[in-house]
């Protein structure tokens, strides 16, 4: 049986843990456009909870 020679130690325990927590961003859809924005942010088009907060570029 395999056994390790030393114990490892919690700085590389934690170090190997670092990334066990993340997830993708979170995404919402659009009721408007279908589009799929991250949360809390004005669309592209410049719409907001359903609502137009700003005049979209050209």
């Amino acid at each position: 049986m395999a056994v390790p020679k030393r114990r490892t130690s919690t700085t590389r325990k934690n170090k190997r843990r670092t990334n066990k927590g993340l997830n993708g961003p979170a995404l919402s859809r659009d009721p408007q456009t279908g589009e799929y924005h991250l949360s809390h942010r004005v669309n592209k088009d410049g719409y907001y909870k359903g609502q137009q907060v700003i005049e979209p570029k050209d």
